[in-house]
């Protein structure tokens, strides 16, 4: 059914009054379309970033058998983007996390997670840029790959995001539904490409997806020790810092129309859509990597593209994998943005003066943006001169998001029966089954992370969280328990009260 103007508007009035439940005023322009939507999830998540960074770790870890790890995450994060559809679906409003658990449990320890994922969306964006700067590019343009070289083009590619995001929403989002569309085409075309060009040429082998690789097979799928994680148990790090950053398209809430309907959706939809694709890119690149024996090089995937497909359409597939890259960390910088503006609409952030503006003429917030900019080139100073930087970078970005998102779906377990019933998207019977596979999955994937290998990522997570709490307890010394209260935050349930009969659209 076609939609007018005058539907338009009526969902638009509806959207504007359930955020003046939440005490907020229309800020932002709802300009955010369903394929906007979904594709600011599908672009964080990005699997040609993902598997790019993480794939030559795992061969050097688990082996190529360790891709058959990703289907189990996809099943996990799927759960974990039902969860988060539920409380979206229920609380629409940008912060996501930090909104969502500031008004269920307590204005403290939303905060503190509000922190938590400021800090993940600061390092996951460094992560994004330094991979296309040090796994793609040298294949693509042919430059040495050097710690230096990494560096000067990261910094680069977050100052170029930024100004995007700063001077225009509206091109933000046209150049990342571009380059979703270019991933989403070019990942189909790579899979197609290299089984069909691999066995015309004899160069695919099915016994790949069932090699260890170099890794010894002597308890190979045990769980590990204290301090050690099992050589399967670490492939799950492939999928896991893959098929994260789909509630970003929570934090465009306030932008996107008919949030309660659109949001939940396009998050499960960008999980299944990059767990399918990748998988198949994951089988067809393993099948075609060779010598499963042989030491990875630091762009294996790019290296297996160039040398089954050629230079010409190696390079043409490479170019639209750079592109899709680029777009993710344009969505982790508008995320972050967007995060850092929320928190500072209700004064929690370091200096929310200025940060909590919109600029009159983009309808941006402008310095907020500047802000994260020059956050994540302090990050990039502090890592990019390490060997392993590239390691550290996507550790860091998947132990901080396991451990918000089970900070998330512990407290919609513990308050899930004190939740109005959402008009945009319910799990209905399966709400309790779907929470509980989620947080087994969560329990799982943090105890990956007591490998000695990951001390640095722990450090950092520690360090940001003492930062973090040190500045709320000033806030607390200044202006008390009351003083961090949210808007409206006496009655959730008053924001549902119309119920969906009485609201333009109803339950899709």
């Amino acid at each position: 059914m076609a939609h007018g103007p005058d539907d338009a508007k009526s969902t638009g009035s509806a959207d504007e009054a359930d955020l003046l439940r939440f005490g907020y005023q229309e800020t932002m322009e709802r300009r955010t379309s369903r394929f906007a939507s979904f594709a600011v999830a599908f672009a964080f998540v990005s699997i040609a970033t993902g598997i790019f960074t993480t794939y030559g770790s795992t061969l050097r870890s688990s082996g190529p058998v360790g891709i058959w790890t990703w289907p189990i995450v996809v099943v996990g994060q799927l759960a974990v983007a039902l969860v988060f559809g539920t409380l979206a679906a229920r609380i629409p409003v940008t912060g996501y996390v930090y909104q969502w658990t500031s008004r269920l449990a307590h204005p403290g320890l939303g905060w503190i997670l509000g922190w938590l994922s400021f800090t993940f969306l600061a390092i996951a964006a460094v992560a994004v840029d330094y991979t296309v700067a040090s796994t793609v590019l040298p294949a693509l343009l042919g430059y040495g790959e050097t710690a230096g070289n990494a560096w000067a083009v990261t910094a680069g590619m977050l100052f170029l995001q930024a100004l995007l995001v700063a001077y225009s929403t509206k091109w933000s989002e046209r150049v990342n539904n571009t380059a979703v569309i270019a991933e989403l085409v070019g990942m189909g075309a790579l899979v197609v490409l290299l089984l069909v060009v691999g066995a015309f040429r004899s160069d695919l082998s099915a016994g790949n997806l069932f090699s260890t690789g170099s890794v010894p097979a002597e308890d190979y799928f045990g769980f590990g020790g204290l301090t050690h994680t099992g050589p399967w148990v670490l492939g799950f790090l492939l999928g896991a810092f893959t098929i994260v950053g789909f509630e970003s398209a929570c934090n465009l809430a306030e932008e996107t129309r008919d949030p309660e309907t659109v949001v939940p959706r396009a998050m499960w939809k960008a999980v299944v859509a990059s767990g399918v694709l990748g998988f198949l890119f994951l089988l067809a690149v393993t099948m075609a990597a060779g010598d499963p024996v042989a030491p990875a090089s630091a762009t294996p995937v790019a290296d297996v593209i160039q040398r089954v497909l050629g230079s010409v359409a190696g390079n043409l597939l490479l170019s639209l994998v750079a592109v899709s890259i680029f777009a993710c960390g344009l969505v982790i910088m508008m995320t972050g943005v967007r995060l850092i503006w929320a928190m500072s609409r209700d004064e929690r952030f370091p200096g929310w003066r200025a940060w909590r503006k919109v600029d009159a003429s983009t309808g941006t917030p402008r310095n907020a943006t500047f802000f994260l900019l020059i956050v994540t080139e302090a990050i990039l100073a502090v890592f990019a001169n390490q060997t392993d930087a590239l390691l550290n970078l996507s550790s860091a970005g998947t132990l901080l998001p396991a451990i918000i998102y089970t900070a998330v779906v512990v407290l919609y377990l513990v308050r899930r029966r004190r939740l109005p019933a959402g008009h945009g998207f319910s799990l209905g019977r399966f709400e309790t089954p779907v929470a509980v596979v989620a947080l087994v999955w969560l329990a799982f994937e943090l105890s990956i992370f007591r490998d000695s290998s990951f001390a640095e990522p722990w450090i950092y997570v520690c360090v940001m969280t003492a930062g973090g709490a040190l500045y709320l307890g000033w806030l607390l010394w200044r202006r008390g328990l009351h003083g961090l209260a949210m808007p409206d935050m006496h009655s959730i349930d008053a924001g549902f009260k119309a119920g969906p009969d009485n609201r333009d659209g109803g339950t899709a």
